[in-house]
C-alpha cells in the first residue's frame, strides 16, 4: 500500500522551521541583554571620559571592574524588561536612564567638580534641575548621541525576532535583578565579598576620582548605601517639645557666671580661633619607638600649663569634613549611614553651627582652608553653615609651599593677617592641609627626627616623614602663640587634629610599633578602637582660663566645651551636648565610653533616653520638620546664611590682588581626604 508521506514531511519541516526561529529568538535575546549593557557602559564612560582612547585604557585597565558595570546595567535592563516585556522599548528605557545618569554626571564634574550621586536625586531635588547648563557644542553632542541610541535601539524592534518568556521566568528574572541591585546598593556581605573579591576600593573622600577609578554605574550603586536617613522611631512633635522643655529648665539651674558673656575683658570679646591641623596626632605615643627629639614640643608644653586632652574622632585615616561637620554643628556621625559625607549629601540648607552663633554675638565667622575651596563642597556648606567668608587657597597671595601643599606656618600667617586687619572680635574655623599623606616619600629631604624601634626601613620612612610634618604644624601653633601673646586683643586658641595619619597600608607602622594587635580592625579591642580615635587636643588663651584636664571628648560635643570655657550662653542643641557630654563623654558608632571612662560597645540603657533626644533633635535640625525652633532659641535655630558670604574674596579687586599667588601642588587625587 502506498502511503503519502508528504504532509507529514510539511510538518515536520514546519515543526524545525519554528524550532529554528525560537532558538534564533533566544539566541537574539541573550545577546541582546549582553551586548546592550556591554555598549551602555562603554557609551557611558565614553561620555564621561570625554575621549575614546581614554575610555578604551580604563576598560583595559580594569576589566573585573568593567564587567561588575556591565552586570549592573544587565539587572537594570533585566527588570525593566520583566515589567514591560518589550526588548527593544526596555533597553531604550535603559539606554536612556543611563545615558541621562552620565550626562548629569559630565555636567557636573565640568560646572563644580563633581558626579552624579543618588542623594542628588533624593535629599536635593534642585540640583536635578540642569537645563540651565545645557549649553555648549561638548554637552548637546552628548545629548545627540544619546538621543541617537534610543533611536537606534528603538529600530531594532523591526529586525530582532519577537519572542516571549514565560511569565513566571519573567517575575523570576525581574526578582533576581532587583536583588541584585539592592545588594550592592546596599552592600550585603555576599556583595562585599564580590566587591572585595574584584578589587573595588571604594574612594568616598574624593567621589570624582571614585567614578573615575570603579565606573559610573558601579560608583553610583555604591553611594545608594549612603543616601537615606531613616526617622528615628522617638522622633515626634511631642518628643522634641520635651526635649525643649527640659532644656529650658536647665538653663534657668545654671549658675550666673555660666550666663555671663564674654564681655568680661574689660570690654573686649575675645577671638576664638579653632585650628583643626590635618592629620595631627602625637607620634610619640607609638609605643616600642623612640624619637631623637621631641617632634611635638609645644603640645607637650601645653598638655602641662593649659587645658588639654583627647578628642575621640569619627574618622580614621580620611574624611576630614566628617570631622568640621561633628565640631562645628555639634551633630555626631553616629547617627549617619556608614560612609556617609554630610557636606555632600545633607547640608543642602542653612544649619545651626558655631559660626552662626558666634555670628550672632557680634562676632566675624570665617572659615581658613589651604586648599581649594571646591573639595569636600566647603564653598557652599561653610555658606549655609553661617559664614561670614571663606579664605581657602585660591585666596592665599604667594603662600610658602612644603612639601605637595601650602605650609602650616602660612595658614599662622594668615590667620594673624586676618585677625590684625579685622576690627570686630573673630570666630575662625581652620583647616590645615601640608601634614596630609602619603608618608612613603621623604618630600621634606633630609628628616630632622629620627625614629628608632622594630620596623622595617619602608616604616620607618613614612614615621620620620610624618614626624617632620607634625613638628611643622607644633611650631606654626608656636607661631601663633608668640604674636597673640603680645596683642592686646584677648584670644583663644584650640588646636586638633582631624584623625590620626594612614601610617603605611594596613596600619603598616602602628601594627610594627605594637601601637596595635592586629591589621584587622574588626579584631580590635575597644581600647584599640579608642587608641585608634583619639585625637591630642590642647588650648591657649592669653587671658586666664583655669586649666581642665579632659580625659576624652568626642569632636561632636567640642563646641559646647569651649562655650562653657568662655561662659557663653549654650544655644539649645550645644546645651543638649553639654548634658550628654557629661554622662556619655565619647560616642563612635561602635565605642561608648561613660563618663567614669569605662568602654562599652554599646550604650548603657542607662543614657539611651538621653541618647534618644540627642539623635531626635539632629534628625529635627538636619531633615525633620524644625519642631525645635518653635520651642527655644527660634531666631538661632532658623537663622538664615547671610547674604554676603564671601563679598571680601568675591570682589574682583580681591580676585585681582590674589592671582599673584601660587596654587599649592596637585596632590595624588586618591590621596586627598
Amino acid at each position: 500500500m502506498h502511503l503519502n508521506l508528504k504532509p507529514r514531511n510539511h510538518l515536520h519541516k514546519k515543526r524545525k522551521k519554528m524550532r529554528t526561529q525560537r532558538l534564533g529568538a533566544t539566541i537574539s535575546l541573550v545577546l541582546f541583554l549582553i551586548l546592550l549593557p556591554a555598549l551602555s557602559v562603554t557609551g557611558m564612560e565614553l561620555l564621561e571620559r570625554g575621549s575614546w582612547h581614554a575610555t578604551m585604557d580604563w576598560i583595559s585597565s580594569n576589566q573585573s571592574l568593567y564587567l561588575l558595570n556591565v552586570g549592573l546595567t544587565f539587572c537594570l535592563l533585566a527588570f525593566i524588561y520583566a515589567v514591560v516585556g518589550s526588548l527593544a522599548i526596555s533597553g531604550a528605557i535603559s539606554t536612556l536612564l543611563l545615558g541621562l545618569m552620565a550626562l548629569i554626571s559630565y555636567m557636573k564634574v565640568t560646572m563644580i567638580g563633581e558626579p552624579f550621586f543618588p542623594w542628588d536625586i533624593l535629599l536635593n531635588k534642585e540640583s536635578m534641575d540642569i537645563a540651565s547648563l545645557v549649553t555648549g557644542k561638548a554637552a548637546m553632542v552628548r545629548i545627540g548621541a544619546i538621543a541617537a541610541s534610543i533611536i537606534f535601539v528603538l529600530a531594532l524592534r523591526w529586525v530582532i525576532p519577537r519572542t516571549t518568556i514565560p511569565i513566571i521566568a519573567r517575575i523570576g528574572l525581574g526578582l533576581f535583578s532587583l536583588y541584585a541591585l539592592y545588594a550592592f546598593g546596599i552592600k550585603t556581605p555576599l556583595a562585599g565579598k564580590i566587591l572585595d573579591h574584584a578589587g573595588v576600593s571604594e574612594i568616598i573622600w574624593n567621589q570624582q576620582e571614585n567614578y573615575a577609578n570603579n565606573g559610573t554605574t558601579l560608583a553610583f550603586t555604591l553611594n545608594v548605601k549612603n543616601s537615606i536617613v531613616k526617622k528615628p522611631d522617638t522622633y515626634s512633635n511631642e518628643s522634641i517639645a520635651a526635649v525643649a522643655a527640659s532644656l529650658e529648665a536647665s538653663t534657668q539651674k545654671e549658675p550666673a557666671v555660666k550666663k555671663a558673656s564674654v564681655d568680661m575683658l574689660q570690654g573686649k570679646k575675645p577671638n576664638v580661633i579653632f585650628i583643626m591641623s590635618e592629620a595631627f596626632w602625637d607620634p610619640t605615643l607609638l609605643t616600642n619607638v623612640t624619637f631623637s627629639e621631641d617632634p611635638v614640643p609645644t603640645i607637650h608644653r601645653l598638655q602641662k600649663e593649659s587645658s588639654s586632652g583627647y578628642l575621640l574622632s569619627p574618622q580614621f585615616g580620611g574624611g576630614t569634613s566628617n570631622v568640621e561637620f561633628e565640631v562645628l554643628t555639634g551633630n555626631s556621625m553616629s547617627f549617619l549611614p556608614g560612609g556617609s559625607i554630610p557636606y555632600q549629601q545633607y547640608v543642602s540648607k542653612p544649619v545651626p553651627s558655631l559660626a552662626s552663633y558666634f555670628a550672632d554675638q557680634g562676632y566675624k565667622s570665617m572659615g581658613i582652608h589651604s586648599y581649594e575651596g571646591w573639595f569636600w563642597d566647603r564653598n557652599t556648606v561653610y555658606k549655609q553653615l553661617g559664614f561670614e567668608s571663606f579664605k581657602s587657597s585660591e585666596h592665599f597671595v604667594n603662600p610658602e609651599t612644603k612639601g605637595y601643599f601650602i605650609s602650616d606656618a602660612e595658614v599662622s600667617r594668615n590667620i594673624i593677617d586676618e585677625v590684625d586687619k579685622t576690627e570686630d572680635p573673630m570666630f575662625i574655623y581652620t583647616v590645615t592641609m601640608q601634614n596630609h599623606g602619603p608618608y612613603d616619600d621623604p618630600r621634606y629631604g633630609e628628616n630632622q627626627f629620627k625614629a628608632e624601634g622594630n620596623l622595617t626601613p619602608q616604616a620607618k620612612t613614612i614615621l620620620e616623614t610624618y614626624a617632620q610634618g607634625a613638628h611643622d604644624a607644633d611650631q606654626s601653633l608656636q607661631m601663633l602663640i608668640d604674636h597673640f601673646q603680645n596683642s592686646d586683643e584677648p584670644t583663644m586658641i584650640v588646636f586638633y587634629g582631624d584623625h590620626l595619619p594612614m601610617l603605611g597600608l594596613d596600619y603598616q607602622v602602628y601594627k610594627e610599633a605594637g601601637f596595635i594587635s592586629t591589621s584587622n580592625a574588626n579584631d580590635w579591642s575597644l581600647e584599640e578602637v579608642k587608641k585608634m580615635h583619639s585625637i591630642p587636643l590642647v588650648t591657649w588663651s592669653n587671658f586666664d582660663m583655669p586649666k581642665q584636664d579632659i580625659p576624652l571628648l568626642s569632636d561632636s560635643f567640642l563646641g559646647a566645651h569651649v562655650l562653657d570655657m568662655l561662659h557663653m550662653e549654650k544655644p539649645a542643641n550645644f546645651a543638649l551636648n553639654a548634658e550628654l557630654a557629661a554622662k556619655v563623654p565619647g560616642l563612635l558608632s561602635n565605642l561608648v565610653v561613660d563618663q567614669d571612662q569605662t568602654l562599652h560597645a554599646k550604650a548603657p540603657e542607662s543614657v539611651q533616653p538621653l541618647l534618644d533626644d540627642y539623635r531626635n533633635v539632629q534628625y529635627d535640625l538636619l531633615f525633620g520638620k524644625q519642631y525645635l525652633a518653635s520651642y527655644i532659641d527660634h531666631d538661632y535655630l532658623t537663622k538664615a546664611s547671610q547674604p554676603s558670604y564671601n563679598a571680601e574674596f568675591d570682589n574682583p579687586d580681591t580676585k585681582l590682588r590674589a592671582t599673584g599667588g601660587s596654587s599649592p601642588p596637585e596632590a595624588t587625587p586618591a590621596s586627598v581626604q
